[in-house]
């Protein structure tokens, strides 16, 4: 195996689209890690549309709901509470809570997540430096909802596009990178900042990066991960 990095932070999202649950050691399973993305909140009349849910774009101060696991030790069974913007507290299934996000929401679960494309996501903070010099401004890697941020060692920008198809061992954990991340108009808002958002950060990414940033990724082991751990390839 060859090191080419160590893990900076570990970040779930209980509900899609709401704030990132920071972590310093987590279950990584075969859906990804664990109580990531378990819950989400469907826009009304948008059921089968390829993109049902409530998100920032819609709603930017979806952001700023916290939600966390009344039970950490036990995110499977334990029940999922919102803290909202107010400082109130919610269970996410709470009909009131769903009510005040919209008029019609609704709240489902899926007990192997709600993800886009694939259950991980993985960005280093070479590409976060490397994206900001393109764009221009400073960018936060939260921008980007990813489950891994890597420091890596590999050298140059955008390290972790070298990895794709590659097993990475993280911890107890390994893992396959898949393929690059293609991303959308979520990544033009800065959740700690929404009205300030940019479109000048998708469209660099199109221009320069085929529209794609990070990379996803699937398990091929569960295991432990946490911060510090390092990051290696296997042969």
């Amino acid at each position: 195996m060859r090191v080419v990095g160590t893990v900076r932070e570990l970040l779930r999202y209980p509900v899609k689209s709401m704030a990132a649950e920071p972590l310093q050691t987590v279950w990584a399973g075969w859906h990804g890690l664990a109580g990531d993305r378990r819950w989400a909140f469907v826009r009304p009349g948008m059921e089968r549309s390829g993109f049902p849910w409530l998100a920032i774009r819609e709603k930017p101060d979806l952001w700023r709901h916290e939600a966390y696991f009344a039970d950490p030790a036990d995110v499977e069974c334990a029940k999922t509470m919102v803290r909202t913007p107010n400082g109130a507290e919610w269970e996410v299934t709470d009909p009131e809570l769903a009510h005040r996000l919209g008029e019609g929401v609704r709240v489902i679960k899926v007990g192997s997540g709600i993800f886009d494309t694939f259950p991980i996501s993985l960005l280093s903070l070479q590409s976060i430096e490397g994206l900001s010099g393109l764009v221009g401004q400073p960018l936060r890697p939260l921008r980007f909802r990813p489950n891994l941020v890597i420091e890596s060692n590999d050298g140059g920008v955008f390290p972790e596009e070298q990895w794709e198809g590659a097993v990475l061992r993280i911890g107890g954990w390994r893992c396959r990178l898949d393929a690059r991340d293609q991303r959308c108009m979520m990544v033009n808002v800065d959740p700690l900042d929404p009205a300030s958002a940019n479109p000048a950060v998708l469209r660099t990414i199109a221009q320069n990066r085929d529209a794609r940033f990070g990379m996803y990724g699937t398990t091929v082991q569960p295991g432990d991960v946490a911060v510090g751990d390092l990051v290696s390839i296997e042969d």
